[in-house]
């Protein structure tokens, strides 16, 4: 997980527990006062769980981890879990804080298999440590959307798959169809880019083929082959439009980059461009190679012939 994606799960969880510090240290202090009579501690849990916001499941375990109580669920009362030894679930290996509250990784739950979290709470009476009070949610219950995360708009490169890089120098790159007529694809795709409302378009030089979304229709996408591709007739399916105003990547730009990846395509016989894509709106350009390494770079940094993707390159 890259750090960007941290500190956006980071911002996630502290405002997920900042939610749950007081409704927990409530409702075990009420577990607290009627410690070690079951029927009491279900009553407790059964009124607490409308206070514990998203909370799925509530109960309370002894001090090796076993549960003590039913599951206060919304349909009631569950005592199926009554006696469940809890000690090798996640939540219960990690530490919990000298503050007395623990918001857990998130786990795969072993019934729904679902992504979930728990809150664990330490329960006290009179200073002595007596047990722990566990709150169950599902991530679909939680409030986790108010802001998306978005990608980092800065140079990435990954490692693709061992076994291609292994045998890297036992090929080369063989002539495709789109090869013998690049120049005329990559025109047919800057007027597709340009005028025809297409926002994100994935090129894929070895087999012939590019995939494109449209604007109109951003959910589905179109697969050109190498055959309409070559015939710029295919314009003729696609209304025009204007191009976008909030595109990051201006109009201007669409036919560099795409010189661009004629220049990767050809800049080796072993180490060649096997697929190149740019999405206007996030200004990205992906690219990846026959050694199956990807990099993801602005668009900006890609058109910069003396940027560290280009040194890299050279």
């Amino acid at each position: 997980m890259t750090s960007d994606l941290k500190t956006s799960v980071a911002r996630q969880r502290l405002a997920l527990f900042n939610m749950l510090v007081e409704p927990m240290t409530f409702v075990a202090g009420r577990c607290a006062a009627v410690w070690g009579d079951r029927e009491a501690l279900d009553g407790v849990l059964a009124q607490a769980l409308a206070s514990v916001p998203h909370c799925r499941y509530l109960y309370a375990l002894d001090n090796g981890a076993v549960q003590i109580t039913s599951n206060a669920a919304a349909q009631g009362l569950i005592a199926a879990d009554f006696g469940r030894d809890r000690s090798r679930r996640p939540y219960m290996r990690e530490t919990i804080p000298d503050h007395g509250l623990l918001l857990s990784e998130a786990y795969i739950s072993l019934r729904a298999k679902r992504p979930s979290l728990t809150a664990v709470q330490r329960i006290e009476r009179a200073g002595e440590h007596i047990g722990y009070l566990g709150a169950d949610f599902d991530l679909r219950d939680l409030p986790l959307t108010r802001r998306i995360y978005r990608e980092p708009n800065r140079w990435q490169q990954l490692k693709g798959d061992p076994a291609i890089r292994g045998s890297l120098f036992e090929q080369q790159r063989v002539e495709s169809l789109m090869d013998r007529n690049i120049d005329d694809v990559l025109t047919v795709l800057e007027e597709l880019l340009t005028v025809s409302g297409v926002f994100h378009c994935k090129i894929h030089f070895s087999s012939s083929r590019s995939t494109i979304w449209l604007i109109d229709d951003p959910f589905r996408y179109r697969i050109l082959g190498y055959e309409a591709l070559a015939d710029p007739d295919v314009c003729l399916a696609y209304p025009h439009q204007p191009y976008p105003a909030d595109a990051d990547i201006p109009a201007a730009d669409i036919r560099p980059i795409l010189d661009g990846f004629r220049r990767l395509r050809y800049a080796d016989e072993v180490i060649y461009l096997r697929s190149g894509s740019l999405n206007i709106f996030n200004g990205m350009v992906s690219l990846n190679f026959s050694c199956d390494g990807s990099h993801y770079l602005p668009h900006r940094e890609f058109l910069d012939a003396d940027s560290p993707f280009w040194q890299s390159i050279n």
